[in-house]
């Protein structure tokens, strides 16, 4: 039981530890995102999120498991492989920034 719950608590935590990404970096490289997800991280169609105040770790869970197949869409899983790791962090930074 014990070691169910630590890897619960490392599966948990992985993700916040994986966005640690430069908010103003991120903000340039935003420009391809706000076609779909809007200038503001506000989408204004239903088929595309809205990124604005997500969470970082959760963000960059995402773009990553975009990049390595976990999550599959036609457009999303072609833009994140184009991404470095620090891209993904530093626009799961930027867009968490958002208020």
């Amino acid at each position: 039981m014990k070691s169910i719950i630590v890897l619960l608590a490392i599966t948990l935590t992985a993700p916040l530890s994986f966005a640690k990404g430069d908010a103003k970096a991120g903000a340039k490289k935003a420009t391809t995102c706000a076609a779909c997800h809007g200038a503001n991280g506000v989408s204004t169609n239903d088929l595309w999120p809205s990124l604005k105040g997500q969470k970082a770790g959760y963000l960059a869970k995402q773009l990553n498991d975009f990049k390595t197949d976990k999550r599959k869409d036609p457009v999303m899983s072609g833009q994140a492989k184009t991404l470095s790791d620090k891209d993904m962090q530093d626009l799961a930074a930027y867009y968490s920034t958002l208020k």
